[in-house]
């Protein structure tokens, strides 16, 4: 090969700023995120079942029950996430639809039976089903079965389409003008394509997803023009170390003694709280604040590292090829089959490696 892997300028970025907003839209939006979670869930409870139904329960419309399957006893197929598949063959190439492109046509008939959900903007109901559809793309590609969702783990929806950016407001479908903390405008030449409001435990966050498609390509050197490489070596007492020498320092902002003081006076706090209370809520919160001061500390310094190593007059940087969840993941268990003791698996030589790279 006479040049590097080709590569291509990111013409999608995204900006994440505070939100600003009043109280009517703060309770507005604490409720879409219950309904939106509410339809993810049942969307994936109808997939579900109707896989059990067509697949494995056979001649069973519920195992538990052993009742037969019939009209009376199970929804009909057709009106199910799998159901009438088929699209209009003379006006499309690929008539066979999705259980997403199913569930999104259902919409309409969800608005209907359940009016509250009128109020809920149509994008971001579309978007909802397709997030459904990445959590099975990415079982399909070997990773988890996608999961129901809970409050701790659903804090987001998006919109694609009615946004609009002014200074330091933003228009939302539904919601309308909303202010938030301009840090960064929005350059000349860039347009919002997207708009990602997320609950966060200090307040409510918009992530806007621009675009600029004027930016030309990037053309790949030669490797002849290539005459100074830099690699970077991951390491444990030292975050980074570099072939010229430098290094650059791993504070470690989760695992200090001071930090993990605080961390373990708070959670025991929540610990002593009783379940379902209020302030087991508030203490809750204390420690989620604290993570997430924790967290902004970390991806700051890690964008800091990054400008240090491409701010360098070098032409090409080498990285190390490492599977640091691999190495941080504990080692499966082994036992004798005879005697059922448990056997060495290397986890004691790893005990200290995930608490060094915090």
């Amino acid at each position: 090969m006479d040049k590097l892997s080709n590569t291509q300028c990111k013409l999608l970025t995204n900006y994440v700023d505070k939100l600003r907003q009043n109280i009517v839209q703060s309770s507005k939006m604490e409720e879409w995120i219950i309904m939106l979670r509410l339809h993810y869930k049942w969307c994936l409870g109808d997939r579900i079942s109707q896989y059990n139904q067509q697949f494995i329960q056979g001649e069973y419309s519920d195992l538990r029950t052993r009742a037969s399957a019939s009209p009376l006893t199970c929804f009909v197929s057709k009106n199910g996430a799998t159901g009438e598949p088929w699209k209009d063959t003379k006006n499309s190439k690929n008539p066979r639809r999705s259980a997403g492109d199913i569930q999104i046509t259902a919409l309409p008939q969800l608005k209907t039976a359940r009016p509250w959900y009128a109020g809920i903007d149509s994008t971001v109901l579309q978007q909802n089903v397709k997030r459904l559809d990445i959590a099975y793309k990415n079982f399909f590609e070997g990773r988890g079965f996608p999961k129901f969702k809970n409050p701790s783990n659903f804090t987001s929806f998006t919109y694609t389409m009615g946004m609009k950016s002014s200074g330091s407001k933003i228009y939302l479908p539904k919601f309308g003008w909303m202010r938030f903390y301009n840090s960064r405008p929005i350059p000349d030449g860039f347009r919002v394509k997207a708009a990602t409001i997320r609950q966060r435990q200090d307040g409510w966050y918009v992530s806007l997803r621009i675009e600029d498609k004027t930016v030309p390509d990037v053309v790949a050197r030669c490797l002849t023009e290539v005459k100074s490489v830099i690699g970077c070596d991951l390491g444990i007492a030292k975050l980074v170390h570099l072939s010229d020498g430098y290094q650059l320092a791993n504070p470690k902002f989760g695992n200090n003694k001071k930090t993990f003081g605080f961390l373990k006076i708070r959670q025991r706090r929540v610990s002593r709280k009783v379940k379902g209370s209020n302030k087991r809520k508030k203490a809750s919160q204390k420690v989620g604040r604290l993570h997430k001061k924790i967290a902004d500390k970390r991806q700051a310094y890690q964008w800091w590292v990054a400008k240090t190593i491409t701010s360098g007059r070098v032409d090409a940087i080498a990285l190390e090829d490492l599977n640091v969840s691999g190495m941080l993941r504990r080692c499966r268990v082994k036992r004798d089959e005879e005697t059922l003791r448990f056997l060495a698996n290397g986890q004691s030589r790893k005990k200290g490696l995930a608490s060094r790279y915090l």
